[in-house]
């Protein structure tokens, strides 16, 4: 039995059903989420997830724009 991160519904799962990586869905709210550990078991908002990559390449973007910036100036 694992918690969900967004509903704190209790999931009924079982570690040898699901791998590192996969996504499931909560029951009772519909929340996707992400497997992101086996022992023991340990699920995330696959949204949460999203939004980190989102953020992080967001921030490589301005990183680049800061660079090319600095060569224009040049």
């Amino acid at each position: 039995m694992v918690t969900c991160p967004v509903c704190e519904g209790a999931l009924d799962l079982d570690e040898e059903d699901v791998d590192e990586g996969d996504t499931i869905s909560c029951d009772e709210c519909g929340a996707d989420l992400r497997v992101v550990g086996t022992a023991p078991l340990e699920v995330e908002s696959a949204d949460h997830n999203e939004e980190e990559e989102e953020e992080e390449d967001s921030y490589l973007e301005e990183e680049e724009e800061d660079e090319e910036d600095e060569e224009d100036w040049k």
